[in-house]
């Protein structure tokens, strides 16, 4: 990696700070190298040491991988932490009944004894990252073929991440970066007991729904609360009442002062996955093929459970968190499919790699290094077209097809009673006992069964014969003359999966000739042969789109000196930064960089599931008990907007001032500049946040909660 950074430093200093300095998702050990002089310019009062450092605490010691998508930061000497309200919402959802509904109602816990444990969540810190690029590729040839490097680089990271954990109970993983050009090691430490202490109601949490994702203004408290413990040691321990809050190593102060345009901002977190080397070919797979699809059919998912939804609480708290992870990239596509035609990012791609072509035909060496790569990125992405597009089907409609993920078990459960290995049955029976304790929970057998059917027909009209799995004509069309409806209706009236009890009772005593004949599994193992064979066919592009990429990044670093290259975000911890900004859309018109309490009023729709609120919120607004957090212009803030890169995995990220104190949450990027993850567009692209002091006045005034913000350093 030092030839990287060698490189990288001439480039700043070629360049000066002339360069966008809001774009970039950047490595934290190179920070006092290529950012540091740029962010003490635009505000920035601390150190690189201060933001990460191996020899003392510092503010990545305060940030978490938050479950399997988000980030989350520490936020208390106790280990309280704060993140979005998307992001805890199927923990909020775990715990809500119709009794008990924290998501309409919300939830505080006033004591620590009140928290609430939560099966299978964690957060996970980064120790350190250490350059391995030299390690790594220290057996790669010149001249080896892809199959013998892939394999070279594999056993060395192997290798690396064993070391790393040896006497010690830390994870480690070996990343790659720049298209597989450098490597790093990234050492992690997880804590899986993680509990809810607070959330605000989902007219809250979720203001806008769907209408404002991806929109500004928004008005949304995107936030929810919890507490990381730890044994009574001080390290990592699964969920006991022995143990104890977190005692982390860092932690953020929160400052309630004012907010200002122009002011610094600085976000840490893990962001998890960009395409900014994308060639016109890969844009073009997405335009026809990536987000049509999504679109379509998860629309028609959505359309049927939202009915159900609407008309049943029960199924309602049952389907909102699947709804939610449904629907958030469903809109995502519409907003990037849109942003890219509109934007003409394919023809700037083109015009980009014209340029390539020229460069690379002006010098023999660059030709035989690089005069392929294009070529090998073409070739792979129209060959595998129909391969894609299937497995996009299979693996979308499947998820409108809840009744079959219950097939987990059922192949091992048939092994064992053809074996006649009684303890190999009572593990397969405990394993799907154990899948069906989540299952049934949030499972609603009428919406399954109208979802499975639109998802059949779906998949049946819109994919070439060739990929249909064998139900379709050995089964539906033979058994039941084609008709889809009356098949689905057979599966749910014979399979022993279709309730808890049903399921139970059979596990009591199970049958191999009833488990042979038993629909789910015949049409799932019908799934899986046609999955299996689309892998294949997809399988056979892959060496060459990889190796294709990796000569076309590296080509990109020697082509353009007077452009810092980052890495693509891969969802590993990067650092961001820019300033509080309006922007301005389309013509004549701006937006400024705060919204209000008032603008929930003025969106407020008594009884509708977007944007009702609470009365109490409405009340207090207009007798304008702000307390201390309301802004010394009269208005009670809510959101606001910055300049700093961002994408998924950015969520509950925690947005700082040039004093590293806690100032909002990251939870959204704007509709206008939908194309970001695959084309930055500095002018256009924005991170909303949601402001701190409209964090705080939910927990303090409105909630009652002042105890959890006692806990916190306040800055004011």
């Amino acid at each position: 990696m030092k030839n990287l950074i060698a490189v990288l430093m001439i480039l700043v200093l070629s360049i000066g700070f002339k360069a966008k300095a809001d774009e970039g998702m950047w490595l934290l050990p190179l920070i006092e190298k290529l950012n540091i002089g740029k962010m003490t310019e635009m505000g920035l009062k601390l150190s690189a040491e201060d933001i990460y450092s191996l020899n003392k605490a510092s503010i990545k010691d305060a940030i978490v991988i938050f479950g399997g998508g988000c980030t989350g930061e520490i936020v208390s000497s106790q280990g309280l932490l704060l993140t979005n309200h998307h992001c805890g919402y199927s923990s909020i959802q775990s715990h809500s009944t119709v009794e008990h509904d924290y998501l309409r109602d919300g939830f505080w816990a006033m004591s620590k004894e009140e928290e609430l444990p939560n099966q299978n969540l964690a957060v996970t810190f980064l120790v350190r990252i250490e350059d391995v690029t030299d390690q790594v590729l220290a057996d790669v040839k010149e001249g080896m073929s892809e199959k013998d490097r892939t394999s070279a680089i594999n056993d060395a990271r192997q290798a690396i991440e064993k070391k790393a954990v040896e006497g010690n109970n830390y994870r480690a993983q070996v990343g790659s970066f720049y298209g597989g050009n450098y490597f790093y090691l990234l050492v992690y430490e997880r804590y899986n007991d993680v509990r809810l202490v607070g959330t605000p109601p989902s007219s809250i949490g979720k203001f806008g729904f769907d209408t404002d994702n991806w929109e500004w203004p928004r008005h949304t408290g995107d936030f929810s609360v919890f507490r990381v413990y730890s044994g009574p040691d001080g390290k990592p321990a699964s969920y006991s009442k022995e143990n104890i809050p977190l005692k982390p190593k860092h932690y953020l102060p929160v400052s309630i002062k004012e907010l200002n345009k122009g002011d610094f901002t600085m976000i840490l977190g893990y962001p998890g996955r960009t395409t900014r080397y994308m060639t016109s070919f890969e844009i073009n797979e997405q335009l026809q093929i990536s987000h049509p699809d999504r679109i379509k059919i998860r629309g028609i998912k959505q359309d049927i459970w939202m009915k159900d939804m609407r008309a049943d609480e029960k199924v309602n708290i049952q389907y909102s968190s699947k709804y939610s992870g449904s629907s958030n990239y469903w809109k995502f596509s519409i907003g990037q499919k849109g942003s890219l035609e509109k934007l003409n990012v394919k023809a700037k791609k083109e015009e980009l790699e014209n340029q390539f072509n020229k460069w690379v035909a002006e010098n023999p060496d660059r030709k035989a290094k690089y005069g392929e790569a294009l070529n090998m990125i073409k070739t792979a992405t129209e060959g595998r077209a129909e391969y894609y597009n299937a497995m996009q089907y299979l693996n979308e409609c499947l998820q409108g097809c809840e009744l079959l993920t219950m097939n987990r078990g059922i192949s091992a459960l048939i092994t064992a009673l053809r074996s006649e290995d009684d303890q190999k049955i009572k593990e397969a029976v405990a394993q799907i006992k154990e899948n069906g304790d989540s299952f049934y929970k949030d499972y609603n057998p009428p919406t399954d069964n109208k979802s499975m059917k639109a998802m059949m027909k779906l998949y049946r009209a819109d994919v070439p014969a060739k990929f249909l799995p064998d139900f379709y004509t050995k089964i539906i069309d033979k058994k039941f003359k084609g008709d889809i409806d009356k098949y689905v209706d057979d599966m749910f009236a014979r399979s022993i999966f279709v309730s808890e009890e049903r399921l139970n009772a059979f596990l009591n005593k199970p049958v191999l000739r009833i488990l042979e004949k038993e629909p789910v599994y015949l049409t799932t193992s019908s799934i899986v042969k046609t999955a299996s064979e689309v892998s294949k066919g997809l399988s056979q592009y892959e060496t060459g789109l990889s190796a294709g990429k990796r000569l076309w990044i590296a080509a990109l670093m020697e082509m353009a000196p007077e452009k810092i290259q980052f890495p693509d975000a891969n969802s590993t911890m990067r650092m961001s930064y820019g300033t509080i900004q309006d922007y301005d859309p389309r013509d004549a018109v701006t937006y400024k960089y705060y919204s209000t309490l008032q603008g929930i009023v003025e969106k407020y729709k008594p009884g509708d599931y977007e944007f009702d609120a609470p009365s109490r919120l409405l009340d207090l607004n207009k007798k304008k008990e702000y307390g201390r957090y309301g802004s010394s212009r009269g208005y009670m803030p809510a959101c606001f907007l910055t300049t700093n890169d961002i994408t998924g995995g950015n969520s509950g990220s925690p947005v700082m001032n040039g004093n590293g104190e806690l100032i909002g949450l990251a939870f959204d990027g704007n509709w206008e500049s939908m194309s970001g993850d695959i084309a930055y567009e500095p002018e256009l692209q924005r991170t909303i946040v949601v402001d701190i002091r409209y964090v705080l006045w939910v927990m303090d005034v409105y909630a009652g909660a002042t105890h959890l913000v006692n806990e916190m350093t306040i800055v004011q």
